[in-house]
This record gives structure tokens, sequence and C-alpha cells, in this order.
């Protein structure tokens, strides 16, 4: 949907059909970003939450930010797929239904979808892709709540708060307040195996009790898993797109903004009569993002310690910069001089 409402915007937009069996309703999500002002524009009918300040806690310290030129954006998905499809050009058409059958005969591909047949010179595939076994992965169930009575700093989101279990993995609270009484609070895991469902639960569930946060109104659940290792497109023969095509942040799980930069960038390719996909990400980004996790893996005990160390060695322009891909070489150098040298050093060959 993103590649479509790009390929929208061009002045002759390509014949197109979107593949979406599920309604937006049922895709319905929260998706969370680091934007500026333009995104605002452009995307504020989907924007569920709007934030300047972001905190990262542990049993030590707190690393608080604030920005002037990045906010911390959560849109509904439901939303967002709302307005990509009422922008879609009548060349662009979606189609409920899921593809049944592929198959290629002299560079040519035959689709079947809901009994009806269709030709394409070209395929773009963002179903999820195939996880490595045994990979890392962040796994997540969010809980969206009212709350009896309003909590402070309504204004913050938390990122990261380790005060949890961490005897399974790197384990945080993130928490979204939508409003001093509506919030958004999830039990994530960073490890290579999920948990039960009551699990997180009783994670979030004690992590409210022990703040005094009393729950009026349950709105609703939410959970996922999130590759953060390399992944395997389910079809060679397409070309992967999103994050098929590795647009997760490996050391972070987060990825609109590297879907949203690939399908402007492709959009512009395919109007110029080139289909070749972007990388999402560069190759530098990734190997550091591997050897980040490689040693989250065999180090979990400096993890928390390492997350902390790498929010409090930047400000908040800083580190929504990083976490956007976009840090310069002497942010670069902030965090890398702030973490401990010989773990990674250990461990760079082996990435």
């Amino acid at each position: 949907m993103s590649l479509a409402a790009n390929l929208a915007d061009l002045a002759s937009p390509p014949e197109a059909r979107i593949f979406e069996p599920r309604t937006e309703k049922e895709r319905d999500c929260h998706w969370s970003f680091w934007g500026t002002d333009p995104h605002l524009s452009a995307l504020k009918p989907a924007c569920k939450g709007i934030w300047k300040r972001w905190q990262l806690i542990d049993h030590n310290e707190k690393v608080a930010h604030e920005s002037r030129s990045h906010h911390y954006i959560t849109l509904s998905a439901s939303e967002y797929l709302k307005l990509c499809k009422a922008n879609l050009h009548p060349k662009i058409q979606l189609i409920r239904n899921a593809v049944e059958d592929l198959d290629f005969k002299d560079n040519i591909a035959f689709l079947t979808a809901g009994d009806i047949s269709y030709a394409a010179t070209h395929v773009f595939d963002s179903r999820p892709p195939e996880t490595k076994s045994g990979g890392m992965i962040q796994h997540f169930l969010g809980r969206e709540i009212r709350t009896k009575k309003p909590i402070k700093e309504c204004d913050t989101v938390t990122l990261m708060d380790f005060r949890v279990d961490q005897s399974r993995g790197l384990h945080f609270i993130y928490m979204l307040p939508f409003s001093p009484t509506h919030l958004l609070v999830e039990s994530t895991m960073i490890s290579q195996t999920p948990e039960p469902q009551q699990w997180y639960l009783e994670s979030i569930g004690s992590w409210l009790d022990e703040r005094g946060i009393g729950v009026e109104k349950d709105i609703g659940l939410e959970s996922g898993i999130i590759p953060m290792d390399k992944i395997k497109p389910k079809d060679p023969r397409t070309s992967a797109i999103g994050v098929a095509s590795g647009a997760i942040r490996q050391s972070s799980g987060y990825s609109f903004n590297y879907v949203q930069h690939q399908a402007e960038q492709l959009a512009e390719r395919i109007s110029r009569g080139c289909y070749d996909v972007p990388v999402p990400i560069s190759n530098k980004l990734v190997f550091m993002d591997r050897l980040f996790n490689r040693v989250l893996i065999k180090h979990p005990e400096l993890a928390v310690d390492l997350f902390m160390r790498m929010a409090g060695s930047l400000n908040g322009e800083q580190f929504a910069r990083f976490m956007t891909g976009r840090a310069s070489l002497s942010e670069w150098g902030k965090v890398i001089l702030a973490m401990p040298k010989m773990p990674f050093m250990r461990h760079i060959w082996s990435v």
C-alpha cells in the first residue's frame, strides 16, 4: 500500500494491482517512528499520538530526551491504510483476495486470486519473510487501556523501562500515553524464543500495580514477532519489498521510516522504467546492528547497560537521527566510545 500510494503520485501512474485479503480494520495495530514536520503534514489523519519527549529507565538511572525538530509519532495502521486507499489512482486497484497461485513463463508472471487470473511484468512481494531458526526476534504483547486516574508525565513516551523480570532475556515495558488516561502498555522481549501470552500479561499487570495505575477499561490487545536477524523472502522469483527485503533495523525493530523511503525511491525508479528494488538499509548499518545483536546473544548480562549507554551518549536530536539511520560520523563515534570495547572486539569477526 505504501508503494501504491507513491505510484499514485506519479505524473503517469502504471497499471497496478494490490492483493490484500484483510481489511484495514483487520490489519489495525500501532506503528511508531521518529518523524519531522513534513511527516506530520502528510500523515496527520492517521496519527494517534505525537510526542516531543521520550525516556529509557533502569534501576539506576533515567535517560530523558527532548527534541525540537523530531516527533515520536504513533500511527493507527488502519487509518494509514485508509489514507493510502483514498489516494489511489484509478489505474491502481485494490484486490481483496490473496494470491493463491503464482507462475512465471517468458518473463511474465501469472497470478490467480479469487478464481480470477492476472498477468504482470513485475511482482513486488511484501509478505512477511521466513525467519532464521534460532535467530534474534523482538516479541511483544500490548494492552491498550483506560485508567481510573490520570497518570503523571503523560507528555513522555517510555521507550524502555527495564525494571521488570530479566531472567528470560532482554525485557522491557514500552508505554505510549495517548492521553492522561489512555495508554498502550507493551511487554517486550528481545530474545530467541517467544513467551506464552499469559507471561506478557502478568508482566504488564505487575508494572501497572507497582505504579498504582488502576485499569478502568480494556480497549484491546495486540501482539507480534519482529525478526531481528537474517531473513529469507517467501519466493525468490519475486522482488521482495518492505520488511521482506530487510527494512527492519536489526538492533531496534523499527521499520516504518525505511519502508516509506524505499517505497518512495522505488516509485521514482519505476517512473523511469527501472524496477530494481532499492536497498532499504545500508550494508554498513546492517553490519553494525548484527554486531550489536551478536553481543546481546553472547553477553545477555550486558544488554540493559548497552541500551542505557547508547541512549545516554546522545541528546534528543542525535538519538532520533541515530534511530532513523541518519547519524553522523561524530554521533556514531559518541555511541562507540560509550560502549564496552572488549565484547565488540571479540565478536567483530563472527558477524
